[in-house]
């Protein structure tokens, strides 16, 4: 048994042979267009991977002469070094410190600036009254009277608790019934359903990860040791899950919404800047990606949208982009 060049087998049976299907197979997939989509693709992350290291390469090399040729005047930026020494370098003991007026409720006395800081805050009142044997006046004897009062106020800080919420739900069944009938009806009581199923994540423990991550700038590990002093130990990876999950099913539906007001305004800014992954699937650590940053115009809520890509092609904001109103 032999094969033809054309590919077709000689024998009994004319279908044909493996090697043909297979090169027909891989000069079909060559002609399509989804073909040199990917190829073009791939040589692009290629093309920017090579643009990035050649600019880092040049960067090296400035400096190294810098280094090496330039003046070796430079020194220390004082404002590295505040970063040790905030506490001592900002404190000033002849600061005037910020406290509230002392008044009285005889006369109206018009809020500054201050009151008016405070007047949104809780306000927790602590009276310090005479005892009633005191309240005699010791020369004369005579009762003493309450002419008027003092205020003095101050901020008080509540440091953040951790205390176990216990969902209890009571399931009910019919004594009749099960005295009587062969099948006995429950009815259980309406609870709400958990943040996060099979976790001990709370919304407000879900929420407070979050803040404490992406608005106070406070790494996993910082926060693991923080619940520590709080009295219970929730590894990072467990914070980890939750910053995820909470991202995934609940701040997705927040950032869909807001995708879809951004695309209804007339103007739209937009941005890219270039950003290491570590740890990415099937690329290098030295790769550089791109986190995309669209904006709208200067508003009392501004909509501001990450959109993270591997490369800066403008197929991205296009993508992003589609279905925009603004002309």
């Amino acid at each position: 048994m032999k094969y033809t060049n054309t590919g077709i087998r000689l024998g009994k049976s004319d279908s044909f042979s493996y090697p043909y299907f297979m090169e027909k197979t891989a000069q079909t997939k060559k002609n399509s267009i989804e073909y040199y989509q990917e190829l073009n693709e791939k040589l692009e992350m290629e093309k920017e991977e090579l643009e990035a290291k050649l600019q880092c390469y040049e960067e090296q090399f400035r400096l190294l002469q810098k280094q090496k040729f330039g003046s070796s005047s430079e020194k220390t930026n004082s404002d590295q070094l505040s970063l040790f020494n905030e506490v001592e370098d900002t404190s000033d003991s002849t600061h005037e410190e910020p406290t509230v007026e002392t008044i009285t409720y005889k006369r109206k006395k018009q809020k500054g600036q201050r009151g008016q800081q405070l007047e949104n805050l809780p306000t927790e009142t602590i009276e310090y009254r005479l005892p009633a044997e005191e309240q005699v006046y010791s020369c004369c004897a005579g009762g003493l009277h309450e002419m008027s009062t003092q205020v003095r106020k101050e901020l008080k800080v509540i440091p953040a608790q951790v205390k176990v919420v216990e969902h209890v739900q009571h399931v009910y069944s019919c004594r009749h019934c099960e005295q009587h009938e062969i099948k006995t009806p429950i009815q259980i009581a309406k609870m709400p359903e958990p943040v996060f199923p099979g976790s001990l994540a709370s919304p407000s423990s879900m929420a407070y990860t979050m803040a404490q991550k992406y608005v106070e700038g406070m790494p996993l590990y910082r926060q693991e040791k923080q619940f520590e002093r709080f009295g219970v130990f929730i590894p990072r990876q467990t914070l980890a899950n939750w910053v995820v999950y909470g991202a995934h099913t609940w701040l997705k539906l927040i950032y869909n919404e807001m995708h879809a007001n951004l695309l209804e305004l007339d103007a739209i800014h937009a941005d890219e800047t270039n950003i290491q992954v570590l740890s990415e699937p099937g690329r290098k650590a030295t790769s550089n990606s791109y986190m995309w940053l669209y904006r709208s115009e200067h508003t009392d809520v501004p909509i501001i949208l990450h959109d993270y890509q591997q490369t800066r092609a403008s197929k991205h904001p296009r993508r992003f982009l589609e279905g925009i109103k603004a002309t």
